[in-house]
């Protein structure tokens, strides 16, 4: 299936590894110029180079995405490097998963908050692209309450609120919004590697709760980010994909 993504413009948080950087990698198969941002210098000059084959501009650049400033100086000069803004991917999480004012303040600071500042400084450029289109990276821990903390799960269900608000808002301008809600996703350097040599006991007891027997692959989640990106799914909009392997129970209607 050709998703219409060549010649694109698309910015993208947190593009370094995991999920984030699985976006990238599709995006530029598919032939689009990517921006993406993350806060380690040397995990995006090492994403960067080795993309440097891609058909399409790739830029990384270190951000501190919880950083108002820093975050709309990136958009600015991604949209000014690629000629415009088609598509956004809303990747970056704290991961705060304690049960502290500290979790709360973080994830505010850096789920929910860049996520809508990077709407809010992208929006006159995606007003402009005939194939406008946001996503933002959720959780199922929004959609459940589970052993994570409560700060994440809250604004995990606040970033799905917030897009299909926009959703409803944008529709007008044919500016499409979405959401992809992952299930527990295992990676080199992530969080589920991190608890596997850390806390076995909290691994496993994860790990059994997926019915396929297995952690989802951050390239499983990221087709699914930029399918719901792409002008091949023009018109999704309001809609939040749960890519779980049936690990959350709930229905949703």
């Amino acid at each position: 299936m050709d998703l219409g993504l060549s010649g694109m413009n698309v910015l993208v948080t947190g593009g370094s590894k995991g999920i984030g950087r699985h976006c990238v990698d599709i995006f530029a198969a598919e032939g689009a110029n990517v921006a993406f941002c993350a806060r380690n210098a040397e995990e995006v000059a090492a994403a960067e180079t080795a993309l440097s084959g891609s058909l399409g501009l790739i830029k990384g650049t270190s951000v501190d995405v919880s950083d108002k400033g820093a975050l709309e100086a990136w958009v600015a000069g991604s949209a000014a490097s690629m000629g415009g803004i088609d598509i956004l991917v809303a990747n970056v999480s704290a991961l705060a998963l304690g049960d502290d004012e500290a979790a709360w303040e973080a994830g505010f600071a850096t789920d929910m908050m860049h996520t809508v500042r990077l709407v809010n400084a992208a929006l006159p450029q995606l007003e402009k692209s005939a194939a406008g289109s946001i996503c933002a990276v959720s959780s199922v821990s929004g959609r459940e309450a589970d052993f994570t903390g409560p700060a994440y799960g809250a604004f995990k269900a606040a970033l799905v609120h917030y897009m299909q608000r926009m959703a409803l808002e944008l529709a007008p301008k044919m500016i499409r919004c979405n959401t992809v809600s992952p299930g527990n996703t295992y990676f080199k350097g992530g969080v589920w590697e991190n608890v596997e040599q850390n806390n076995p006991e909290l691994f496993a007891r994860a790990l059994a709760l997926n019915p396929t027997g297995r952690m989802g692959r951050p390239d499983e989640v990221a087709r699914a980010v930029v399918f719901l990106s792409s002008p091949a799914s023009s018109f999704t909009t309001g809609t939040n994909l749960v890519v779980d392997g049936a690990l959350t129970r709930g229905i949703q209607l």
